[in-house]
C-alpha cells in the first residue's frame, strides 16, 4: 500500500496539487487499500419520509432577507464526454441560441435585480473546463462580485491501476492519467483556499450549490427562508423518483444512528439492486441542490482539519473512457451530498420536478429543447405539462451530440402532449412534428424520416411511421 500512495503523493506534488487535497486523497487511499468499498447494504437503512416545500409557509420578508445573505456555487467540472463532447457541457446550446452558462448568468442577474441582493455566483471548474467557461462568461461584465472569485478550481488526483493501486501511466494521452475527486472535493477547496472564511467575513450566511447542467436549480428565496428560519445546518432538495431514476441514488435513514444518508448506485450491492429500483420503497432521490450554513460548515472543517470524511465511492473504469480495452483503473470519488450524514439536524425537503432538470444524456437534452418547458422572463424553465415525458433514443444513432443534432437539425418535436417516446433505429425528424401519448418508432432498415407536420401517437399516423 505505502508504495502506491507514496507514488501518488509525489505525482500530485509534482503537478502542483494542493497539500490538503493530497492528504484527503491519502485518507481515501488508505480505505481503498484496506478493502473498503463504500457499499451501503439495504439491511443497514430504511426508507425516508420528508416534508414538502409546497407545505412550508415562509413569510416574504424572511425569504427576501435570506436570499440577500446567500452565495451561489455551480459545479461545472463536467466535459460531457458521454455525449461526445471535449469541452464543458455547460457550453451546450439549450434554447434560443443560449447555453447553460448564458441562462445561469441571466437567471442570477435577474434575481439580483428582483431582490436587491448581491447573490455572488462562483463556478467550481475543473482543469479541463476553466478556460472555455471563463471565455464564455466574459461578456457578462457585471456578473463578478467584488472580493469574491467568479471561479475556483476543483482538485485533481491520479487514476490508480486496478491491479496494484499505483498511479497509471498512459503516454498516448497523459491528461487521462488524472481525474477529478468527485464533487465532494468542494469542501476541501473551500477550506484550503480560505474561500469559506472570506464568505463569512463578507457577511454571507449560507451557500446554495447545484450542478451547472440543471437549469431548474435557481437560488429559491423560499428554500433559503426555510433554511434560515429552521436553523437547518445542511439540507438537500429531493424529488420523488420516477422510472427514469430507478438506477440512480436515493435518500435513506441509517438504522445505526438515525442519520440521513445518500446512497448512490455505485454504493449498492448487487443483491440490493432490486431494492434500489423499488420506487415504492425508496421514494426520493437527490437533485444535488445542496444548501448549507456557512458557520456550521466552517466549524466542521476546522474540527476535522479540512477532511470531512465523506463515504468513499470506488469507481472502476478504463483509463480511456472511449476505449474499453485500455487498462482498468480505480477513481477515488466522494459525493457532495453525502455530507448530509455529518451534520446533526440535517434535513431534506421535497421540491417540484421543475427544480430538477438534469441533462445527463441526449434523451434529457431533447426534452429540454422541446416545448415541455417555456423559457420565462426570469430565464427560468417553466414546466408546462403535469409530468415530463419519458424519452429513450437509440444510443447507436443519438448518444453523441453531433449525431443527435443532425437528426433534430430543425428543432425538437412537440412533446408537451407526449407521455413517452421510444426510438429504435435511425430516424430524422423534420420540423413541426407533434407527438401525443406513447410513441414508438422502430426501424431495422435504412435511415427513416418523420416528415414535417406529422402527428404521431394520435391514431393511424403513428402506425404509418413504424417500419420492420
Amino acid at each position: 500500500m505505502s508504495a502506491g500512495v507514496d507514488l501518488a503523493r509525489e505525482k500530485m506534488r509534482s503537478a502542483g496539487v494542493d497539500d490538503l487535497a493530497i492528504e484527503v486523497f491519502a485518507h481515501y487511499y488508505a480505505q481503498l487499500a484496506a478493502g473498503e468499498t463504500g457499499m451501503i447494504p439495504e439491511a443497514s437503512i430504511e426508507p425516508l419520509e420528508m416534508e414538502a416545500l409546497a407545505d412550508v409557509a415562509v413569510p416574504d420578508d424572511v425569504a427576501a432577507e435570506a436570499i440577500r445573505t446567500t452565495a451561489i456555487i455551480k459545479l461545472n467540472g463536467g466535459l460531457g464526454t458521454s455525449m461526445g463532447m471535449d469541452r464543458a457541457k455547460s457550453l451546450l446550446c439549450v434554447r434560443n441560441g443560449l447555453s447553460f452558462l448564458d441562462l445561469i448568468a441571466r437567471q442570477v442577474l435577474h434575481l439580483r435585480r428582483e431582490y436587491d441582493a448581491p447573490l455572488p455566483l462562483m463556478f467550481m471548474n475543473s482543469f479541463r473546463t476553466s478556460t472555455d467557461t471563463m471565455a464564455a462568461l466574459a461578456r457578462y461584465t457585471d456578473l463578478p462580485v467584488a472580493g469574491l472569485p467568479l471561479q475556483f478550481l476543483q482538485n485533481k488526483e491520479p487514476k490508480l491501476l486496478l491491479d496494484g493501486l499505483t498511479p497509471v501511466s498512459y503516454p498516448p494521452s497523459p491528461e487521462l492519467e488524472w481525474c477529478p475527486p468527485g464533487h465532494g472535493d468542494l469542501y476541501t477547496v473551500l477550506h484550503s483556499s480560505g474561500l469559506i472564511d472570506r464568505l463569512v467575513d463578507e457577511g454571507y450566511q449560507r451557500v446554495f450549490v447545484s450542478n451547472a447542467d440543471n437549469l431548474g436549480a435557481t437560488p429559491d428565496p423560499q428554500v433559503a427562508g426555510w433554511l434560515a428560519s429552521t436553523g437547518t445546518p445542511f439540507a438537500i432538495e429531493a424529488v420523488r423518483r420516477t422510472p427514469s431514476d430507478r438506477k440512480g441514488g436515493h435518500f435513506a435513514l441509517r438504522r445505526a444512528d438515525g442519520r440521513i444518508v445518500l446512497r448512490e448506485s455505485a454504493q449498492t450491492l448487487p443483491e440490493d439492486q432490486e431494492a434500489l429500483a423499488d420506487l415504492s420503497r425508496h421514494r426520493f432521490c437527490s437533485t444535488n441542490n445542496v444548501w448549507f450554513d456557512l458557520a456550521a460548515m466552517q466549524q466542521v472543517l476546522a474540527e476535522r482539519d479540512g477532511i470531512v470524511g465523506l463515504p468513499l465511492i470506488r469507481n472502476v473504469k478504463p483509463v480511456d473512457p472511449a476505449k474499453p480495452s485500455t487498462p482498468k483503473v480505480v477513481q477515488i470519488e466522494c459525493a457532495m451530498g453525502a455530507a448530509i450524514e455529518v451534520f446533526a439536524g440535517a434535513r431534506t425537503i421535497e421540491v417540484g420536478r421543475d427544480r430538477f432538470v438534469p441533462v445527463k444524456t441526449t434523451n434529457d437534452l431533447l426534452v429540454l429543447r422541446s416545448d415541455v418547458y417555456d423559457l420565462g422572463a426570469d430565464y427560468g424553465l417553466d414546466l408546462v405539462t403535469e409530468a415530463v415525458p419519458f424519452v429513450d433514443l437509440d444510443t447507436s444513432y443519438y448518444a453523441l451530440v453531433g449525431d443527435f443534432d443532425r437528426r433534430f437539425g430543425q428543432g425538437a418535436p412537440s412533446l408537451k402532449d407526449a407521455t413517452s417516446l421510444r426510438v429504435h433505429g435511425d430516424w430524422t425528424f423534420e420540423p413541426g412534428v407533434r407527438l401525443v401519448g406513447d410513441v414508438v418508432l422502430s426501424s431495422t432498415s435504412a435511415a427513416q424520416r418523420v416528415t414535417a407536420g406529422t402527428v404521431l401517437g394520435a391514431g393511424p399516423a403513428d402506425g404509418a411511421a413504424q417500419d420492420g
